[in-house]
């Protein structure tokens, strides 16, 4: 196994003149993104980056970002990209946590690192500035397939993040994973709007991409219309989109009369998706692959291969260098059909950082405990049925939240929900539904309709009408948030 960043040394020798990355309106060769990245290396030795020592980036998507994590494997470094979406007080955790000896920005966020950076070193990310002020001569090359590269803080949705640390080798394992999963190759185009702070934008398609060969378009952040309009007029072959943004394309109002048809597959997941989404593309001729995994997990684990038949309602199959176990009490080993907590092993994180008490609860025996509820099929199908942390229980019963999403969902004034547990005295929890609603309709029979198709403990008890969810950045909606806003309104008078 070759080191990270000797793939694009090993690129470049190949097809230096080829596009690496495309990012507002120039190219980036495999040449020139070899040698920036020697250049961004000398300059992080320079400063005093070796092997271990974090390096920070607050920076929407932009080559240098990808360029930083290649110099840092290099270094035997380890590269924390921050989401800036992010509060200031988030961040500061963050950076308290990984303790950075560089924090690089993006063009935009020279002030907002100034106020973060503390007692780190700030080094420019933006052209010409001085994160690679130095020539790409020689910089050290101390990195290795077991070091740790990336430090990805996990989303938060149920609480304070934790940082997965993910090594060359498992970025590695997840490439041959990606290749397989979208049959990847170097004749293939990828548009990557999804933001980079997260392992679904980087993981899934971007650094498989350039260990491919490949060519990447990079937008900053995501836009409808421009993401549509460069699934036009670019031609990618690949994209990653979420549920929310995949929402927001379909919304367009050119989406109908747009010509996708050099786009012969997308990737989705990071929450289960409507099986009336995956249609609408599908029904543009454009292959579906659902992608089921974690920060933990690099983030690929399960996949639906790219020509063969996608089965409706599950999330693929175990990847190709890895395997799938629902486990039970005690971490026993489930039969298919049984629901129990999903488990994977294959290239995953190898620990959460400074936090060895999490790790040992998460990694246990080689598997990767995912905190997920799934189930397989006798073929291998895997469908996730919900978070573990978010299973209502009702006087004894599981109420899993995403059933009773899913039916809320069907309702026509219903334009999203979120359901999560409410305490209750007699039944210590009961559903609580967050409803945004479609303009001018009313709430008055959600539960009625509910009731038609779910069992009436599974019922929600209250419904909250909501101007919006609140979210991550991929589009995971915030629970935590949510469910102390349902304790607070039980608490109440």
């Amino acid at each position: 196994m070759i080191d990270l960043f000797a793939a694009i040394e090993r690129n470049a020798a190949f097809t230096p003149d080829k596009p690496a990355l495309r990012f507002e309106g120039r190219d980036l060769t495999y040449a020139g993104l070899a040698s920036r990245v020697r250049a961004v290396a000398e300059s992080l030795a320079r400063a005093g980056v070796g092997r271990g020592d974090r390096v920070a980036v607050l920076a929407e998507n932009h080559p240098d970002t990808l360029a930083l994590l290649y110099a840092a494997a290099r270094l035997g470094a380890i590269l924390v990209p921050l989401n800036w979406r992010l509060a200031d007080e988030e961040l500061a955790y963050a950076l308290r946590l990984a303790d950075p000896k560089v924090l690089a920005h993006g063009p935009g966020y020279a002030d907002r690192a100034q106020t973060l950076s503390g007692g780190f070193a700030r080094r420019a990310m933006g052209a010409g500035g001085d994160l690679a002020d130095a020539d790409d001569g020689a910089p050290p090359s101390d990195g290795a397939a077991d070091d740790p590269c990336l430090l990805v803080f996990t989303s938060g949705t149920t609480g304070r993040p934790k940082g997965a640390l993910i090594t060359q080798g498992a970025l590695h394992g997840n490439a041959i994973q990606s290749h397989h999963m979208h049959q990847m190759s170097a004749a293939d185009h990828i548009l990557t709007v999804l933001p980079l702070f997260h392992v679904g934008g980087l993981n899934i398609q971007t650094t498989p991409a350039l260990l491919a060969g490949a060519t990447v378009t990079l937008h900053a952040r995501f836009h409808p219309a421009a993401t549509l309009e460069a699934l036009v007029d670019d031609r990618p072959s690949l994209t990653v989109l979420v549920p929310a943004t995949l929402e927001a394309l379909l919304a367009e109002p050119s989406f109908a009369e747009a010509d996708l048809s050099s786009l012969r597959a997308i990737a989705t997941g990071s929450t289960i998706v409507p099986e009336a989404l995956m249609e609408a593309f599908e029904a543009r001729g454009i292959a579906m692959l659902s992608v089921y995994g974690a920060t933990e997990t690099c983030p690929i684990a399960a996949y639906d291969r790219y020509g063969t038949p996608r089965v409706k309602g599950g999330t693929g199959r175990a990847g190709v260098l890895g395997t799938i176990t629902i486990l039970g009490c005690e971490g026993r080993p489930l039969p298919p059909g049984e629901h129990g907590e999903i488990g994977v092993s294959g290239p995953v994180f190898c620990g959460y950082f400074r936090d060895e008490a999490a790790t040992r609860e998460t990694i246990v025996g080689g598997i990767v405990r995912t905190g997920d509820i799934g189930s397989l099929a006798d073929d291998g199908t895997l469908t996730v049925h919900d978070r573990l942390k978010n299973v209502i229980i009702s006087g004894g019963e599981n109420i899993y939240p995403a059933e009773v999403e899913r039916v809320l969902k069907t309702h026509p004034a219903v334009a999203d929900c979120a359901v999560v547990a409410e305490p209750n005295a007699r039944w210590q929890e009961v559903p609580c539904a967050f409803v945004v609603l479609r303009a001018d309709a009313a709430a008055d029979d959600l539960i009625a309709h509910a009731g038609r198709a779910l069992a009436r403990y599974k019922l929600p008890r209250r419904v909250v009408p909501v101007q919006e969810l609140p979210r991550t950045a991929l589009g995971k909606v915030r629970l935590d948030l949510l469910r102390a806003e349902a304790k607070a309104l039980t608490e109440a008078p």
